[in-house]
């Protein structure tokens, strides 16, 4: 079964410096902000129009001006989707990310699944407790496991909620680069079906590399390690999708790709074909990748 992946075409994308707070893959650069949402619409675009040349089904929606959000194109936060027409909504960190739930997005949402039922976690937002979609769990579907990474940004009792909800097992840890915790899992990990892409020297604990290792071997994944210089160059931000008659491909940005070794890049193409756009403006000013800007619909 092919995918099909929900993302949003930014109308004012920027540095975020709400989000720049824990995100330590953000810059700020003397960029004209008209130039920066030019070359981010550039982006977008042609990362769709790469997606759906593969076969991969695309819903585009287009982002309001009002109200402002500048990390729309960054949907996978607030929103995940499940079988049985079942969509979580996440609580947001950010005051300015919370404003990213829109009528228009839940409209285009609707009109794929007109039958979704809701649950709704963003009231935790209240208590200043977060958890952010599939940027704080990575989620393996196949063997029901949620792995995520302890951050401001994802809290451990809501985590264990969304794990009871969706009867999954967790797997939890610490990760940190530089001595500070990493925001969201999905900059660390990529998980697919038949392997995992993970940075092992993030991990600071012996008993938290021992769990992963075990539950890998468990799940019959190969590993693929990356080191903590390609994680920086959003080689950790990569995702599986499926095109015509459930073939696979591997997404990541150039900057990702060309971070990779020959090496490593062979062993991916053994699993699944790459497709690879520039995301260069997109990462440098938001701090997320290919991963970041794709909801799954399940």
């Amino acid at each position: 079964m092919n995918s099909t992946l929900l993302m949003v075409r930014p109308c004012c994308f920027g540095y975020n410096p709400q989000t720049a707070v824990n995100n330590t893959f953000q810059t700020k650069t003397d960029l004209d902000p008209s130039v920066v949402q030019k070359k981010a619409e550039e982006e977008f675009d042609h990362f769709v129009e790469l997606l759906r040349q593969n076969g991969i089904e695309v819903i585009v929606v287009n982002d309001t001006p009002h109200p402002h959000t500048p990390d729309s194109l960054f949907p996978n936060n607030w929103v995940s989707f499940h079988p049985g027409q079942m969509a979580i909504l996440y609580p947001m960190y950010a005051p300015n990310r919370r404003l990213e739930r829109k009528k228009t997005v839940f409209r285009a949402i609707e009109e794929h699944a007109p039958r979704i039922r809701w649950i709704d976690m963003s009231p935790h937002e209240k208590q200043n407790t977060f958890l952010e979609g599939t940027g704080s769990m990575v989620f393996d579907r196949e063997n029901r496991r949620a792995y995520a990474c302890r951050s401001q940004r994802t809290d451990e009792t809501l985590f264990y909620q969304v794990c009871e909800t969706l009867d999954y097992e967790p797997v939890l840890f610490d990760a940190i680069d530089n001595e500070t915790p990493i925001y969201h899992t999905n900059v660390l990990m990529c998980m697919a079906r038949q392997y995992v892409v993970i940075c092992m020297e993030a991990v600071p604990h012996q008993k938290d590399k021992e769990l992963l290792i075990r539950t890998f071997e468990k799940d019959k994944k190969e590993v693929v390690e990356i080191t903590a210089d390609q994680m920086r160059n959003f080689a950790g931000n990569m995702f599986q999708v499926f095109g015509k008659d459930n073939e696979p491909y591997l997404v990541m940005s150039r900057r990702a790709h060309d971070a990779l070794t020959r090496e490593q890049l062979d062993r991916l193409k053994t699993f699944n074909k790459l497709i690879v756009p520039p995301l260069d403006i997109i990462e440098t000013h938001g701090g997320g990748s290919a991963r970041c800007m794709i909801a799954e619909v399940v």
